[in-house]
This record gives C-alpha cells, structure tokens and sequence, in this order.
C-alpha cells in the first residue's frame, strides 16, 4: 500500500485528488494539507511514501516543504504536481529536492502512474518539463561553479546559508552560531543582496542547488 500526502492550497483541488488516488487500490491517502508546514507536520504524523504537492501555496511554500521533508525524512518521495512549467518554479522544486514535477493537465491515470512511479525510485517529469530541466542544466552546470566562486562568501554566512537550508528560523540560528538575532537577520539581508535573490526559500534552493548544505 502506498500511503500519499497531498498538499494544496485549494481544498476543491486536495478533495479531487483524493478522489482521483482512491480509485486505485493500491494507493491510500493519509493525510491533508494547504501549505508547506502542513505537508511537514502530516510527513511527521503519517509517515508517507509519497508527497503530492503544489508549489505555490501561502505562507509555506512548496519549495519550503521539500526542503524540509527531505532533511527530516529523506525517504519520502515528493511529486510535485502543479499548473505552472516556468523556469522559476522547476528550479526551486528540483534545486530543493523534489522526485518529480507533473502539471495538473495530466489525466487522472498518468496521475496515479507518476505516484506509483515515484514511489518505485523513478524520476518523473513532464514531456515539457524535462526539456526544460535538460537544456537549463546543460546551461548552468558551468556558470553555477564560475559565479559561486566569485561570490567571496564568508564561512559565516555560508553557515547561516546552511541554517537557513535546514528551515531554521533567525533565533535558532543564533543559538546555534552563537549570534545576535539581529547579527543573523543582517547577514540573511546582505547575502539576499548579494546573491540577488528575493527571500529565504530562494536563499535556501541556491544553499541547496549549489551543494553548500
């Protein structure tokens, strides 16, 4: 049997996946959630095999609760299934850790074929998915190591970037690195800065992607 989580932030959405899962004998859904945190807490609660999720949610992202899973339970498998293939949204799923990435266009049996899939150890993308993935990591694998060394990052702020990775907010940062609050929420606004990016789940996918974790 294996046992899904589905995260969504539209309960109609969460409901019509359970649904279409259910069909399926040899797949039970055990839990629901509308964020990122929410798939966390269920992964804790249910111990799944498989994660269906959506990237774009409130609060908790999805890029926020692959990181997260994966360092708590790195056999979960997640499947990301959502609406969007933009270049953005592919990279902070794959760059976190995601198992595969499907658009919701998928009829309801390829649905529960990528979830069997997935679970079996596959990686599972869409047709346009996966050319997309090709060609951007044919692209960066280069420039990714020529840009990160130029960066002149600190040991500190790479072991805040660590911290951050882990899903850790400023005060268990601190306690950790025995810092001011305020030392971490500066250092996490010039490394934003610096590395061009727009928030911590950002901070967290490049800390990732660029194996500084």
């Amino acid at each position: 049997m294996i046992r899904v989580v589905i995260a969504d932030d539209i309960q109609i959405l969460r409901q019509g996946l359970k649904a279409i899962l259910s069909q399926d004998k040899e797949i039970r859904v055990t839990g629901m959630a509308s964020n990122g945190k929410e798939a966390f807490e269920c992964c804790k609660k249910e111990q799944p095999d498989v994660v269906l999720m959506d990237m774009r949610m409130p609060e908790f992202d999805g890029a926020w609760g692959i990181l997260a899973i994966k360092r708590a339970f790195p056999k979960v498998k997640i499947l990301v299934l959502t609406t969007f293939d933009d270049e953005a949204t592919i990279d902070a799923a794959v760059g976190s850790g995601a198992d595969g990435y499907i658009l919701k266009e998928m009829d309801d049996e390829n649905v529960i074929q990528s979830v069997k899939m997935v679970c079996a150890g596959m990686q599972v993308f869409g047709g346009t998915v996966f050319e997309g993935i090709r060609r951007q990591m044919a692209g960066q694998r280069g420039e990714s190591r020529a840009s990160l060394a130029g960066m002149g990052l600190t040991e500190r702020e790479r072991d805040i970037m660590r911290c951050v990775a882990r899903g850790m907010d400023n005060k268990e940062i601190a306690a950790r690195l025995f810092l001011a609050e305020g030392t971490v929420r500066n250092n996490i606004s010039r490394l934003l800065e610096k590395l061009k990016l727009k928030d911590r789940t950002q901070l967290a996918v490049f800390t990732v992607k660029n194996r500084l974790d």
